[in-house]
């Protein structure tokens, strides 16, 4: 994958965590479907490292 792609990858990722954080903190503490957007924050972060690592090791 080129550095472009990663950097796009990226992004969008970043604003995937940016709408799952604003969508959590609208919920209240004991709705149920918090818990499921929970799970996908923290999925959302892993890919968010795992990119920024593949574009740090693409600059090298």
């Amino acid at each position: 994958m080129t550095i472009r792609a990663l950097a796009q990858e990226l992004y969008q990722c970043m604003k995937r965590i940016e709408e799952l954080e604003k969508d959590l903190a609208a919920l209240p503490l004991d709705h149920p479907r918090r818990t499921a957007l929970e799970k996908a924050l923290a999925e959302a972060k892993k890919e968010r490292d795992q990119l920024k690592g593949a574009l740090e090791g693409a600059k090298s």
